[in-house]
């Protein structure tokens, strides 16, 4: 995904990064029963993870202060292990070097329904393996596809927080959003940047405890995975070998080079058909340098 208004003389400074962090490990992910007694809003983080959220921000203040004017920005899900994920990261920051914190529901975790009985949950995720991952939805919940529809509603606020400057960032400064948030939560928002079709998302492995994704900002205004991570992260965490050499087309294109007319998606529908129209030469092959 290309900032529509990358090439124009009036844009705005974009991120250097984009970085989606799942939220430190929680009693839910200790014990599962937590959740017949407590709303999964209400969970909080165990002590180890509050360690390992007090160790990201370590790493990701590493990661990010490697310019000399830097500046971050927080997007937070409203649940309590996530906020407390931020507070423990936080203190790895000093306040001149954050502009801003905002809480934002649509980035919450999927709703599995209101009270979860462990033994039930079990069968209901058995059902969920054999109808597929991304359309299940959960009685009383939701499934990935409902929490798509406003992980996509979040990013098109986020392109206009940067448009209007909404985080009110100074452009001598290089800018850097975190997101803090839950598994899946994260996956569907790569899956709707980076335009990865169902099968694709249901090859994706989730993030661990306060494990991050960091997408960079290219030469071209493409954001990409593989100019931080390496290809053996990606491939460890799912992607196939045609979304990997996706991400490696973002992360090294010049200006110009890079479309979304790369071929891996359109042959898993078109692969039968002949290249071209009774031997006419199609020259379109030229829009991608994948090919």
């Amino acid at each position: 995904m290309v900032h529509p208004h990358h090439r124009s003389n009036n844009s705005p400074v974009l991120p250097k990064r984009i970085i989606l962090i799942r939220h430190g490990e929680s009693q839910g992910n200790r014990s599962p029963t937590v959740y017949t007694t407590t709303p999964d809003s209400k969970i909080p983080l165990t002590p180890n993870g509050i360690i390992q959220a007090q160790e990201a921000g370590r790493r990701l203040r590493d990661l990010i202060s490697d310019a000399r004017d830097w500046r971050v920005f927080f997007y937070v899900s409203p649940y309590e292990r996530t906020r407390s994920t931020l507070r423990e990261m936080g203190r790895a920051f000093s306040k001149r070097r954050v502009i801003g914190v905002r809480e934002e529901c649509r980035i919450r975790e999927q709703d599995f329904g209101n009270f979860q009985v462990e033994e039930r949950m079990k069968v209901i995720k058995e059902t969920r393996e054999r109808f597929g991952r991304f359309f299940y939805r959960f009685p009383e919940g939701e499934s990935a596809a409902d929490v798509f529809d406003r992980v996509s509603s979040f990013l098109e606020s986020l392109w206009r927080d940067i448009d209007l400057n909404r985080i009110h960032h100074d452009p001598s400064h290089e800018l850097n959003l975190i997101i803090v948030s839950h598994g899946l939560a994260s996956r569907v928002f790569l899956m709707k940047w980076f335009k990865w079709s169902v099968e694709q998302f249901e090859l994706l492995n989730n993030l661990e405890n306060c494990e991050f994704r960091v997408m960079q900002l290219g030469p071209d205004g493409e954001y990409s995975l593989a100019i931080h991570h390496t290809e053996e992260q990606l491939q460890e965490w799912g992607l196939s070998s045609e979304m990997i050499e996706d991400q490696k087309c973002r992360a090294h294109a010049n200006k110009g080079e890079w479309s979304d007319k790369c071929p891996w998606y359109i042959n898993s529908f078109f692969d039968h058909l002949t290249d071209s129209d009774d031997g006419e030469r199609d020259g379109d092959d030229e829009d991608c340098p994948c090919i």
